[in-house]
């Protein structure tokens, strides 16, 4: 059976680590917020200023493509082909495999670093270089 002393002690202990667990828990909680707070920055920022994507494909065209933040409820890519100042906005489509973006007679599957460009029924490969 333990004595007077050493029930006191362990008393004393959980009263001391209360104390610590009490203080650590506001100073935690800011941290926690302030790095949710961090991250949330920091993805706004990269939702708002998206980089094009260069591709060139098997059949010599040149193309950049610009996506949509994936922050969209709906996502599209916009494809500005070399020599061009127009764009050409796809939006997304169902895919089992890839980014499939497809408006009329223009589709533009990408799945890694590759993609299928197809144009009045014509498909061409291409390769990001990015």
């Amino acid at each position: 059976m333990a004595g007077p002393h050493q029930c006191g002690l362990a008393e004393g202990s959980r009263q001391v680590r209360d104390r610590l667990v009490n203080r650590a828990t506001p100073v935690l909680g800011k941290a926690m917020w302030t790095a949710v707070f961090l991250i949330a920055t920091a993805a706004g920022a990269v939702a708002q200023d998206p980089k094009p994507v260069r591709y060139t494909c098997a059949d010599g065209t040149e193309l950049q493509a610009t996506f949509s933040p994936s922050s969209t409820s709906m996502g599209s890519v916009k494809l500005v082909y070399a020599g061009s100042v127009t764009e050409t906005t796809l939006p997304q489509a169902l895919s089992a495999d890839g980014g499939r973006y497809t408006q009329g007679d223009v589709e533009f599957w990408i799945k890694g670093k590759g993609a299928t460009l197809t144009r009045a029924g014509t498909a061409t490969t291409c390769r990001t270089g990015n």
